[in-house]
C-alpha cells in the first residue's frame, strides 16, 4: 500500500468560452502560495562512509556558526531509505534573504576555516530543493522530544492540483485525523525535479520505528484510508520514503 500524503488544494480554474469550456485552465501549483514569500530549503548531503561519524561530530560542534545566519528547522540523519546521508530544512523569508545569507557565509572566515574547509572533503554530493508549505498545511512540532521522522516524497503525474489536489488531501486527512501518524508539514517543490509533474513531500513523526509499523498496519485495515488511497494513487508516478533520526542539535528533536 502506498504511503499517504496530503496535497495542494486545487488552484483557481478559468473556463474558456464556448467549445473550450470543458478544458479547465488551471493556475500553476505554486500559485496559491506565492502570496507568502516564506519558503523552506531542503538540503540532502551524502557523506563518505568512512567519514559519517566525523561529519556528524563536526556539525554538532560547529552548527552554531551556520544558525547565526538563518533559521534551522530540523537536521536529521537518514536511518532507512538512504545510506550515509543527512537531511536538513532551512527557513527563509525571501529569496533576497537567502542570497544575503549565502554572501555572508562566503565572507565569514570562521565558518570557512572551522567548518566548510573540513566538511566538504567528507561529502560525496549535495542536493537542494526550494519548497513551500501547501496552502492547507502549517508547520507543526512533534508532540514530544525524540522519536523518528519520516519524509515521504511523491512525484505526481502532470496535471497539477486542479486534477489531483482534493484526492491527495483527502488521503492524508484519512491518515492524519485518526492519529495514524503526526503530520508536521506538507510541502511542494518550486525548484528541483519537476520534469514529470509536481513533487510533493510530507514530513511525519512517530514515537518509534515500531510504532510507525503498527500505525501503518492499522491504517491499512481502515476502510476510510483504503478508499482514499484507491482514489488518489492513480495520480502518483513514484514515491520515496526515508526514516530519519534527529541530530542532537536539531530544533525538531
Amino acid at each position: 500500500m502506498l504511503t499517504l500524503i496530503r496535497s495542494l488544494r486545487p488552484a483557481a480554474v478559468q473556463l474558456r468560452p464556448a467549445a473550450a469550456a470543458a478544458q479547465p485552465c488551471a493556475r500553476l501549483s505554486t500559485g496559491p502560495r506565492q502570496e507568502h514569500r516564506t519558503f523552506y530549503e531542503f538540503r540532502t548531503y551524502s557523506i563518505r562512509p568512512d567519514q559519517n561519524a566525523a561529519f556528524l561530530k563536526l556539525t554538532n560542534e560547529k552548527i552554531n556558526l551556520r544558525t547565526a545566519h538563518s533559521e534551522l528547522i530540523g537536521y536529521w540523519s537518514v536511518e532507512y531509505g538512504g545510506l550515509n546521508q543527512v537531511f536538513h530544512i532551512w527557513k527563509y523569508d525571501s529569496y533576497a534573504q537567502r542570497a544575503g545569507v549565502r554572501v555572508a557565509l562566503a565572507q565569514d572566515p570562521t565558518w570557512i576555516s572551522e567548518y566548510i574547509s573540513k566538511a566538504l572533503p567528507m561529502l560525496t554530493s549535495q542536493d537542494n530543493e526550494v519548497t513551500y508549505l501547501v496552502p492547507w498545511s502549517r508547520l507543526q512540532k512533534p508532540a514530544q522530544s525524540g522519536g523518528v521522522y519520516e519524509l515521504v516524497s511523491f512525484q505526481m503525474r502532470p496535471g497539477g492540483p486542479a486534477v489531483w489536489g482534493n484526492a491527495f488531501q483527502a488521503a492524508v486527512t484519512a491518515r492524519d485525523a485518526p492519529g495514524y501518524g503526526k503530520l508536521l508539514g506538507a510541502f511542494h517543490s518550486e525548484f528541483g525535479l519537476q520534469n514529470r509533474g509536481t513533487r510533493v513531500h510530507a514530513l511525519w513523526w512517530y514515537d518509534s520505528a515500531d510504532q510507525r509499523a503498527e500505525m501503518r498496519h492499522k491504517a491499512h485495515t481502515d476502510a476510510r484510508v483504503v478508499a482514499a488511497v484507491r482514489n488518489s494513487v492513480s495520480h502518483l508516478d513514484s514515491q520515496r520514503s526515508q526514516l530519519m533520526l534527529p541530530c542532537p542539535f536539531s530544533p525538531m528533536n
